[in-house]
């Protein structure tokens, strides 16, 4: 059982010379929110909170966790780490309301159920993988991400030399050109090399399947987010039948209810939630193991700091799926400072820390130049 006592919010920046470039925008800074709840014993848990969108959003997310949510977290006992997610979700849902921040109330969520998960894991001794599933291995395979089809000729080679066999590239710019660069791409790949493509929203179901037509022969190992992630289902069904690729989604969905949807439907065969955005720790789980019952392949969206990778891949462990971890390869001290050392791929695998917890606790010494927000409240 868990008293919590005290919750902290810690805010990170850094700006970046070269910004990382999707097909809706540009980040110009790494943003990173994480949150420490601290029991009545002294133990700890560390989460992380999504906040890459809007450019904006890290400040209000971390003052939106202490202002708005800590006061449903004080004075109560909690006797598994699930009920914090359950009991939040229902008692911001008139906030939520209110306020039409369905994402920003999410997002915080999930980075307190992941710090829960983390405190409980930690009190048990157990590495947060083997907490959810003893079984589980502590390696996962992974990919390289967040490359834009631009610098994949410069990015993709730099990656394989660092142990990746992977590669996902950032398309959705300019139909014709993106099809011809990610063909010449595919053309250097060496013997069991994939590649994948993310569009991130950016096109009509005509669109996608013109960019699907122009790559006829080129053997993706799927096609992330060719469409919007709102639009009619028939729309998807449609350009999934139409497809010789995969289609893969997920990170802009969010609920059960949703995700059961999208798993029962067939038009997604890879299904992507992230835990910093929605449902935690014990939310991706549970999809990751529906999707896997479903033969759908779970692959955990992550483009954020360390922390959150790092939980991911104990959440890929647990959940039995043979997807892959995602780790972008873009320059990020908000990873490689907190997480020093990890993740170091080997032939395209990642060991999981085995200590208790998600593992390594961050290095917010190394971090605190970065820094441009802390603040805390206490149940006294």
């Amino acid at each position: 059982m868990v008293r919590i006592e005290t919750v902290e919010t810690h805010v990170f920046r850094v700006p970046l010379k070269q910004p990382v470039q999707t097909s809706f925008g540009k980040m110009h800074d790494r943003p990173a929110v994480l949150v420490r709840l601290t029991d009545e014993d002294g133990a700890i848990g560390w989460g992380e909170v999504f906040c890459n969108w809007p450019a904006a959003g890290a400040e209000h997310r971390a003052r939106l966790i202490l202002e708005d949510i800590t006061y449903l977290i004080f004075g109560r006992v909690w006797t598994a780490p699930g009920e914090m997610f359950t009991a939040l979700t229902a008692e911001t849902h008139i906030k939520v309301l209110q306020t039409g921040e369905v994402g920003p109330f999410a997002h915080a969520i999930a980075g307190l159920d992941m710090a829960m998960h983390d405190l409980f894991a930690r009190k048990a001794d157990k590495p947060l993988a083997h907490f959810l599933e003893p079984s589980a291995e502590l390696s996962v395979p992974v990919y390289a991400s967040g490359i834009q089809i631009d610098d994949a000729p410069r990015m993709v080679p730099d990656a394989r030399t660092s142990g990746f066999r992977a590669f996902k590239v950032k398309v959705g710019f300019d139909i014709a050109e993106d099809a011809r660069k990610v063909r010449e791409l595919f053309d250097t790949l060496q013997p069991g090399e994939l590649l994948m493509a993310d569009a991130n929203q950016a096109w009509s179901v005509s669109e996608a399947t013109s960019f699907l037509e122009a790559l006829q022969g080129v053997p993706l190992a799927w096609l992330e987010e060719p469409i919007r992630v709102d639009m009619p289902e028939a729309d998807w069904k449609a350009l999934a039948t139409a497809s010789p690729v995969p289609l893969a989604g997920g990170e802009n969905i969010a609920g059960f209810d949703c995700f059961d949807a999208v798993i029962r439907g067939g038009a997604l065969d890879v299904i992507q939630p992230d835990a910093a955005k929605w449902g935690g720790v014990g939310g991706c789980l549970e999809v990751g193991r529906r999707a896997t019952a479903a033969r759908r392949l779970y692959c955990p969206h992550f483009l954020g700091a360390g922390l959150g990778l790092l939980a991911s891949a104990h959440i890929l462990a647990a959940s039995g799926s043979s997807g892959r971890l995602e780790v972008d390869v873009n320059p990020n001290p908000l990873r490689s400072e907190m997480v020093p050392g990890w993740p170091k791929v080997v032939d395209g695998t990642v060991e999981i820390p085995n200590e208790p917890g998600i593992g390594m606790l961050p290095e917010l010494s190394a971090l605190e130049p970065h820094r441009t927000l802390k603040a805390s409240q206490s149940a006294d």
